[in-house]
């Protein structure tokens, strides 16, 4: 008897739900339309949209320009999640509008702490032990036809 196996990820209903929203919170907040002396103030990227399992529920992960200001652009979004969430459901034909939600996107975070760690003395040391051939060469090796083989 077969077990049936859970999904790891987003369905592909999810995903594609999740970019159009991603889509009309950019556009949104890229032509102003919603009238807001902090979001007027900044450019916002919209790098990713999760959706729920059942759509009703969107997480929208925010940077604003250079990292600056997060928690004021994250309070103006809240403050006016009534009227983008409108502005949503206007620009993407769904039963119902989701939710939204907005979470500052940690992505950015992540790239610099790998790169602080490809900068370490110890990677570097690993990355200069290493001669330019050694992938070849032992790639060769075991091609090679063994010399004690009959």
């Amino acid at each position: 008897m077969a077990q049936k196996q859970t999904p790891t990820g987003p369905s592909q209903r999810q995903q594609r739900v999740a970019e159009l929203i991603r889509h009309a919170i950019a556009e949104v907040l890229q032509r102003g339309d919603i009238q807001d002396a902090v979001l007027s103030a900044h450019v916002i990227t919209v790098p990713e949209v999760r959706m729920s399992p059942d759509l009703k529920l969107a997480t929208a992960y925010i940077m604003p320009l250079g990292g600056l200001n997060e928690a004021p652009v994250i309070a103006a979004l809240e403050r006016n999640k009534k009227a983008l969430r409108q502005e949503v459901a206007r620009r993407v034909n769904l039963k119902f509008a989701p939710d939204l939600r907005f979470l500052r996107d940690e992505t950015f975070d992540e790239a610099d702490r790998i790169d602080a760690l490809l900068r370490t003395d110890k990677v570097r040391r690993d990355l200069e032990s290493r001669t330019p051939g050694d992938e070849q060469d032992t790639d060769r090796a075991a091609d090679a036809p063994d010399p004690n083989a009959a």
